[in-house]
């Protein structure tokens, strides 16, 4: 096992994972502003009891999300104030073998009937963290075994990083 070199981002990205996987599997999408602790503790001294100011730490704050939108449509439209740091979100997906591809249909209802039946299917979750600076992390924990290994680096979800990053531009 390869330890990630540890940065305030990777810290909240596991913090996040974490979180939401306290709560167990079948969630739907979450979605965390990040926050500077020292500014958010500036602008609400009563939560200093409650955050651990080390320097540079980034804090989450969850989002309500609506229940009508699917996530990466609703990505397309959030535009972050300049005060919030970063983002993460975490979603849930299942992963075929790269073999399965050529045999999926176009129709996303049907595709996701045969994703879901498929005897090789993966229930993954999949958290990316980014921040203004350009930097991200990310985490993919598989549903089964329930004692896999926690998979994190900075690139492993590059299609959900990158629609974060487009929120903070």
């Amino acid at each position: 096992m390869q330890l990630m070199p540890d940065s305030p981002l990777r810290r909240v990205a596991l913090e996040v994972e974490a979180h939401v996987t306290a709560e167990g599997w079948d969630q739907k999408p979450r979605l965390f502003a990040l926050v500077t602790t020292a500014d958010l503790i500036a602008h609400e001294p009563d939560l200093a009891k409650q955050l651990d100011p080390q320097p540079g730490g980034i804090t989450p704050v969850e989002q309500e999300l609506p229940d009508d939108r699917e996530l990466e449509d609703l990505l397309t439209d959030i535009v972050w104030p300049e005060s919030v740091t970063g983002c993460a979100v975490v979603v849930e997906r299942i992963m075929l073998p790269p073999e399965a591809e050529e045999s999926l249909p176009d129709d996303p209802d049907e595709l996701f009937a045969v994703a879901a039946a498929h005897p090789d299917r993966r229930e993954v979750r999949l958290v990316a963290a980014v921040t203004r600076d350009g930097a991200a992390h990310s985490a993919v924990r598989v549903r089964t075994p329930e004692d896999a290994e926690l998979l994190e680096g900075p690139d492993l979800v590059p299609g959900l990083i990158e629609h974060l990053r487009r929120t903070l531009a």
